[in-house]
């Protein structure tokens, strides 16, 4: 039987989370159940600072958080009881879940920056430089050939170019996530220009362009993948009136099958995942299109957990069990 771990929690304040759908709840209770203990704080309690010199003269950076050991259960209106807290060195903890939600901005970044000093030391779920380096819409375009035709760009004369091409098209923010801001421009809407000078008078970021999929009334596909490999997945399908599919924005999930396309997608970009520690990731597929790659905090455990009767969670915490083991063999060798 493996070890209790020590496990914190990088997440949003407890009290704010739906039980009935937090992927990071329930990645929790089954840590909780495999005997691991349990800290939680959020990432504006993090801490970046020198450490004692090492024999060789060297300062060491640590990480610390101000956590509370945290106990969780399914009850709703009291599914959690914290301790008290205390200074948490994160170099000593066995795992740290970055588990926060986007917006991917520079705070986000920074995190990254601050966890990558005990990585893989202490294993950071997922891995803190390929997260930053790879967010949602930038990691997919290494796939082009898996994706359908998609611009990133702040150039306006591109931008008209690729609507005149493509005429029905899907407008994106880089660095949102559940849907926010995200448009459906038809070749008859004349918001466009309106909706880019909006955008770019409130951010100096681009923005992604995508050719707009029809399939996407069917349902856009999430596919969960543990160390690059599927494990599950869900339709979620547009309310009616809405081009996004999002649950967050009024979508709905229904039971689904891998199909052909699907696993070929899955087959391309998983060792490029393992690869990147990347070991909980959720992909979105529209007909035969990976639209995105979703690393920071991937979503849908619970949700495929009712509609299939497997607990992702579970095959989660088994990658995660291994590589501690394989982290600490090397440490002490």
């Amino acid at each position: 039987m493996p070890r209790s771990l020590s496990v914190a929690v990088q997440m949003d304040p407890m009290q704010s989370i739906n039980i009935d759908a937090d992927s990071t709840f329930a990645l929790m209770l089954e840590a909780q159940a495999r005997g691991h203990r349990l800290w939680h704080y959020e990432v504006r309690h993090l801490t970046l600072r020198e450490g004692k010199l090492t024999q060789g003269r060297r300062r060491e950076e640590r990480v610390l958080a101000r956590a509370r050991p945290v106990t969780v259960r399914r009850c709703h209106g009291d599914h959690f009881t914290m301790g008290e807290p205390a200074l948490l060195d994160l170099g000593a903890m066995d795992v740290v879940l970055m588990r926060q939600d986007p917006p991917f901005d520079m705070a986000y970044i920074s995190a990254t920056h601050m966890l990558e000093h005990i990585h893989p030391r202490t294993l950071v779920v997922n891995d803190p430089a390929n997260v930053r380096n790879a967010p949602e819409k930038i990691l997919v375009t290494k796939f082009p050939e898996l994706m359908p035709p998609t611009m990133i760009t702040w150039d306006l004369e591109a931008i008209r170019s690729f609507r005149e091409e493509h005429q029905d098209i899907v407008v994106k923010p880089l660095f949102g996530n559940g849907g926010a801001g995200v448009f459906r421009i038809k070749p008859d809407d004349e918001n466009l220009a309106a909706l880019l000078e909006l955008h770019f008078f409130r951010s100096r970021e681009p923005l992604m362009f995508q050719r707009y999929e029809p399939a996407v009334r069917r349902g856009d596909k999430r596919v969960i993948l543990v160390d690059g490999e599927p494990k599950g997945a869900i339709n979620r399908v547009p309310a009616v009136g809405e081009a996004r599919s999002n649950l967050h924005v009024g979508g709905r999930a229904e039971a689904t099958a891998l199909t052909a396309r699907d696993v070929e997608i899955c087959a391309r970009i998983g060792p490029t995942l393992r690869e990147q520690g990347l070991i909980f990731v959720g992909i979105d597929i529209i007909g035969d299109w990976l639209t995105e790659i979703n690393v920071t905090s991937p979503t849908g455990l619970q949700e495929i957990a009712r509609f299939e009767g497997v607990q992702l969670e579970r095959d989660i915490w088994d990658s995660i069990e291994a590589r501690v083991g394989l982290t600490t063999a090397k440490h002490l060798d």
